[in-house]
């Protein structure tokens, strides 16, 4: 589903050809129906922010979040794993799995980039591409949460997402977690958090000897991970 795709173009650095794109972008979400209607507002109201943005103020934004804040990275896996081993050989299997479907990734980017996850998504059948989806929600729903809290436009598109999952985060850990967080996108606090563990919303699921975090999300590695022979 084009969704997908559109979901993820909005959340990569805006370049002019992204602004370009946006009418086609709000065609597709309006065509295809796949958000309810108050998610598709919601990036709806994202898409007019871009729009009618200076670009070098737009781009200063998304460094400002994406880049400057460790709790907002786009890479799945960092929320698992941290900067841990662990992380390198999850992100081996979801090359695998990647490739195991159809899609080769570029070198240049790595796979638990979220925009580039999507991509994946958006070229598989529709129920196989909310599993999956659901499979990252808690989080997905801890980035709204942040984004919301910093009341930041991009914040439409993690609750879009959220919305696609057919299972629901544990709202109750995610406010936990960012009513107790600290912000992080000072000098100080940025260097700081490089030290900073996983996030956790609970203990470990018991034998599980690799991916910390939290556990609902970190259910990822596995359903990616090759079976054991």
């Amino acid at each position: 589903m084009l969704t997908f795709k559109v979901l993820a173009a909005l959340l990569v650095y805006p370049e002019q050809e992204v602004i370009d794109s946006l009418d086609e972008m709000e065609a597709i979400l309006e065509r295809e129906r796949l958000l309810p209607a108050a998610e598709r507002n919601g990036v709806r109201a994202l898409i007019e922010h871009l729009r009618s943005a200076d670009l070098m103020d737009a781009q200063a934004l998304y460094v400002r979040l994406f880049d400057q804040s460790r709790a907002l990275s786009l890479y799945l896996f960092e929320h698992i794993h941290g900067d841990s081993r662990e992380r390198g050989q999850a992100m081996a299997d979801l090359i695998e799995h990647y490739r195991s479907k159809g899609l080769e990734v570029d070198a240049a980017e790595l796979p638990d980039f979220l925009p580039l996850f999507l991509e994946f998504l958006s070229l598989q059948p529709l129920a196989e591409a909310r599993s999956l989806l659901g499979e990252t929600v808690d989080i997905l729903a801890l980035l709204h949460a942040r984004l919301e809290q910093r009341r930041a436009p991009y914040a439409a598109v993690l609750r879009a997402l959220t919305a696609l999952s057919p299972r629901r985060p544990d709202q109750a850990a995610i406010r936990d977690e960012v009513a107790a967080e600290a912000p992080d996108d000072t000098p100080a606090a940025l260097d700081e958090s490089w030290e900073d563990k996983p996030v956790t919303f609970g203990p470990e699921p018991p034998g599980r000897t690799g991916a910390s975090g939290c556990p609902a999300a970190a259910s990822v590695v596995d359903r990616f991970a090759p079976p054991v022979r």
